[in-house]
């Protein structure tokens, strides 16, 4: 529900709800992710970056590289609001982590 309402821009009613989520199923990282990017688009940057430090307490993965929105406006709402949490000199941006990949290879590894 809390999404529904983040995705039609109703960002208070999105936070009550993502909240009573978490509340409710602490270890289900996607409503972490919405909250986040919910509080950042509300201008709340500091409790979004707290939301990403719970999220990060879960799961590395703070953005999945395989997101579930179709629409293309809505996958950069969520991603948007993601990025502006790390807004304010965070050196810890918001990057996509996929759980299938391997570290770089190195120069002497290359071949």
């Amino acid at each position: 529900m809390g999404t529904a309402y983040f995705f039609k821009h109703q960002f208070d009613e999105a936070a009550a709800k993502l909240l009573l989520s978490i509340q409710d199923h602490p270890g289900f990282p996607a409503s972490y992710r919405t909250l986040a990017a919910c509080y950042a688009h509300m201008g709340r940057l500091d409790e979004a970056r707290a939301i990403v430090a719970r999220l990060r307490a879960i799961t590395l993965l703070v953005v999945p590289s395989d997101l579930p929105f179709r629409n293309p406006e809505d996958r950069e709402l969520f991603l948007s609001g993601l990025r502006l949490r790390g807004r304010r000199g965070d050196v810890s941006q918001t990057r996509r982590v996929s759980p299938r990949s391997s570290p770089p290879m190195s120069r002497a590894t290359r071949g």
